[in-house]
């Protein structure tokens, strides 16, 4: 099933997208929902990011451009970081590059969306604790990267999580591949098979760190070929199972930033 949330005449709803219509449900996706027996056109509505995340949780450098670099042993400690639910925007939503910073990198990822509470749990047992996928696009501003290593700043902007335009339930996340087309022109497109840490490693190690709770967002890296972006650029991040998430990229206006 396809989930999202979207806004028709400036009201919010959840539904269930079928083809071109939008079912609209309510309850608890996670627990218990039902139809309401209202249904919209696909092309009335303004999408949003599917779901609300709990919390957003990312990790690094994890793909190699082809399977002769993937390396034979993985980092004991994987470079996980966190994004405020703040940063958070649906498709056609603008990206805003912040004030001191002339461009910022795009990110096209796979995003897992947890639904069971899940702890201390094995590789084996992940697939179990998954609700389902969405597109993400984890925005970077490197040059807000603490010389330290820290990069925290670099990735917690507003707008610089772009999520959508569906939570697809009925996937097999290693047959997907992840683009990213920018003004046109292709720059990423692979498999899960140049993952170096796969969904099933990096879920279950967070789960013996911490406890991953329903609406947690587990975004699983960016393959090779991302690009610095400036203002006016289009990026569209797709995942053909899930859909594309389509945003434009723009700068504070000056009175704005006075």
């Amino acid at each position: 099933m396809k989930f999202t949330r979207f806004t028709f005449e400036d009201k919010k709803y959840t539904g269930v997208v079928h083809n071109e219509m939008i079912r609209e449900i309510k309850g608890n996706i996670f627990t218990e929902w039902e139809y309401t027996g209202q249904n919209f056109a696909v092309d009335e509505v303004k999408f949003l990011a599917p779901l609300v995340p709990n919390q957003i949780i990312g990790i690094g450098a994890n793909f190699v451009a082809k399977k002769e670099d993937l390396p034979d042993e993985l980092p004991e400690i994987p470079v996980f970081f966190f994004k405020p639910t703040s940063s958070v925007i649906g498709p056609e939503d603008e990206i805003v590059i912040p004030q001191g910073c002339s461009e910022v990198k795009f990110e096209s990822e796979l995003a897992v969306v947890i639904g069971r509470e899940a702890k201390d749990i094995s590789e084996s047992e992940v697939f179990d604790y998954v609700f389902g996928y969405t597109v993400g696009n984890d925005v970077t501003a490197p040059a807000f990267f603490h010389e330290a290593g820290h990069w925290t700043i670099g990735k917690s902007f507003d707008t610089f999580t772009p999520l959508g335009p569906v939570v697809e339930t009925e996937l097999n996340p290693k047959d997907v591949r992840v683009k990213a087309v920018l003004n046109g022109s292709e720059k990423q497109n692979s498999g899960m098979d140049l993952m170096i840490i796969s969904i099933e490693k990096m879920i279950s190690y967070l789960s013996k760190v911490m406890t991953l709770v329903p609406g947690d967002v587990i975004l699983t890296g960016s393959p090779v070929g991302a690009e610095f972006v400036g203002e006016h650029d289009v990026i569209e991040c797709t995942i053909e199972e899930i859909g594309t998430l389509r945003n434009k990229f723009t700068v504070p206006s000056r009175e704005l930033q006075r």
